[in-house]
C-alpha cells in the first residue's frame, strides 16, 4: 500500500471509491471484535483506518495479520 504525505498532513492513497488517489486522514485504532461482554476485554485488537477525504470512504486494516 503506497502512500505519501501532502502539505495538509494527510496521506495520499488510492481509494477504491473514487478509483483514483485522494487526501485520507490515517489514523491507529483498537477495536473491540468479540460480540459477547464476557469475551470483550481480550479481543481487542489493533486497526490502520483510512478515512478519504473526498467520499468518505473508510477502510480498515487488521494491524496484526501475518
Amino acid at each position: 500500500m503506497a502512500a505519501t504525505q501532502n502539505s495538509r498532513n494527510d496521506m495520499t492513497e488510492e481509494c477504491a471509491e473514487c478509483e483514483s488517489e485522494t487526501a485520507h486522514s490515517v489514523s491507529l485504532q483498537i477495536r473491540t471484535e468479540s460480540t459477547k461482554a464476557e469475551n470483550a476485554q481480550f479481543s481487542r485488537e489493533p486497526y490502520r483506518v483510512s478515512t478519504c477525504l473526498v467520499c468518505g470512504h473508510e477502510a480498515a486494516l487488521r494491524m496484526n495479520n501475518a
